[in-house]
């Protein structure tokens, strides 16, 4: 026996489906502009009465962000940056969220409300300590400098949320490889960590995303031979004016490897993002 849906509900989908239409192309608006603008010519790019649809195919825009500036090495300064971030936030991050869950200590609840605090403050608000403190540490203009102020906005979130993934896996797990001879370590490399590599995923993808698009702070305390590839697109913003087709060029290719570390990692990443979401 077969039901239909009542009217009411097929109305009430059909709305539901409108709306995530309209999210789907106001999220995807400005991608498609991108794309279609890194593609145009570059005429077309400043028309005062633009076509929604392409009206032109040509890859000059791509060369001329080759050529007006150095492109590979503010993107390889970029890559070593982000991947330092991800490898140093994500070991770090995982053994702090570890012992957050796992271990009784005192001055852990005002561990936990002090990561929390530190994600409240704007990160303009610490430019000026941050380039003085650099600045006394010798790291004022060096990628490691960079690297460790990253490290300062990214590990909080690191920190918190992989401690969410690390407290909905059950101890029980722990204890019984424990008593099958496993140490405590053993019990987390073989146990755990499986289980929480998931929710390593994605935050890494998340210290990724959030250490590549970074301009403020890498304008700020890196000269322009150290500029990252974020800088470097304020290269086609001259005094006489916005070479507005190479620059989404530009930043097409920029988005590039968000979009392939995202494609190799989707499967890991839609687990751990929904890791947690039931339990028993």
């Amino acid at each position: 026996m077969t039901s239909t849906a009542s009217p009411a509900r097929r109305t009430a989908r059909a709305g539901w489906n409108i709306l995530g239409l309209l999210v789907f192309a106001t999220v995807g608006f400005p991608v498609y502009w991108m794309l279609d603008t890194a593609i145009k010519p570059a005429k077309d790019a400043i028309d005062p009465d633009p076509s929604l649809l392409p009206t032109g195919f040509t890859l000059d825009n791509f060369g001329r962000a080759f050529d007006i500036a150095d492109f590979w090495g503010p993107v390889g300064r970029s890559l070593a940056v982000s991947l330092s971030v991800v490898v140093i936030g994500v070991v770090v991050g995982m053994l702090a969220a570890l012992a957050i869950s796992r271990f009784a200590f005192r001055g852990r609840k005002i561990v936990i409300i002090g990561i929390l605090a530190v994600q409240m403050v704007p990160l303009v608000a610490m430019i000026i300590p941050v380039f003085l403190l650099l600045n006394d540490l010798h790291q004022y203009d060096k990628l490691s400098g960079l690297i460790i102020t990253y490290l300062t906005f990214i590990l909080p979130f690191t920190v918190w949320t992989l401690r969410g993934f690390i407290v909905n896996i059950p101890r029980e797990l722990e204890e019984a490889a424990m008593v099958d001879g496993c140490s405590r370590t053993g019990a987390f490399v073989r146990v755990v960590f499986p289980l929480l590599a998931p929710g390593m995923v994605a935050t890494s993808v998340y210290g990724f995303i959030q250490a590549w698009n970074e301009y403020l702070y890498a304008l700020m305390l890196l000269s322009q031979e150290n500029q990252t590839a974020t800088v470097w697109l304020g290269n086609f913003t001259t005094k006489h004016g916005t070479e507005y087709a190479p620059m989404m060029a530009g930043a097409t290719m920029m988005a590039l490897p968000i979009v392939v570390l995202f494609l190799l990692v989707q499967r890991k990443m839609a687990a751990g993002l929904t890791a947690g979401a039931v339990k028993g």
